[in-house]
């Protein structure tokens, strides 16, 4: 069935067997989720509206974020599919979203998907920055960074990227790394914090002990 609805979403402005095939995301993603956001980037390029659909996205996240009454009904595996549609149409026609945006809500309602509508928003988010030349860089750290120490950051990471390409930095911070920081860039992680050092050291005198 999800299968299916995917394909229904993929095709939906398509007339031709041309237009019927999917437009090459611009890096992979993966899973079912990944399955969800491809064929939308793939329906909304074809209409022209990438940045709309975005728009859409970054603003029933937002609303997903900060409303814990509409997230806990559309999360809830209990709760009758078609009351979850028909709901999610009554924000969609509020909001004046794109028709591609209401197509993949129809979609993920249907297969009683919408549990994982984050997921697809944030993986959709992570095409567009790609489609964009950025380059995803999340740093997380012990405590926030001052100002001095993110511009530093951000200058050598910088000097990774390829000719074109842009950096597009999200940090976090985590209290457990204790100091220093975790950086996954592109395809690559680089594990810096205290905490790694912790454990790797920990380990090396309970072996010596033995």
């Amino acid at each position: 069935m999800a299968t299916s609805g995917l394909g229904i979403l993929a095709r939906a402005f398509s007339t031709s067997a041309r237009c019927n095939k999917l437009v090459q995301t611009p890096v992979q993603v993966y899973g079912l989720s990944g399955s969800y956001a491809s064929a939308l980037y793939s329906a909304a390029s074809k209409q022209k509206s990438l940045d709309s659909v975005e728009k859409d996205l970054k603003s029933v996240k937002e609303l997903w974020e900060k409303d814990t009454k509409f997230r806990d009904f559309f999360a809830d595996p209990t709760e009758n599919a078609n009351r979850k549609k028909t709901a999610f149409q009554s924000v969609v026609n509020k909001l004046s979203y794109s028709k591609v945006t209401q197509n993949l809500f129809d979609t993920m309602a249907d297969n009683g998907r919408l549990s994982r509508l984050t997921d697809v928003i944030n993986l959709y988010l992570e095409l567009m920055s790609a489609h964009r030349g950025e380059v995803i860089c999340k740093v997380t750290t012990a405590k926030a960074l001052d100002a001095n120490t993110s511009k530093e950051l951000n200058g050598i990471l910088e000097g990774f990227l390829q000719k074109g390409q842009k950096l597009h930095l999200q940090t976090e911070v985590d209290p457990s790394l204790v100091g220093g920081m975790t950086v996954t860039i592109g395809d690559k992680f680089i594990d810096m914090s205290l905490k790694s050092k912790i454990k790797h050291y920990t380990g090396i005198l309970k072996s010596a002990s033995i």
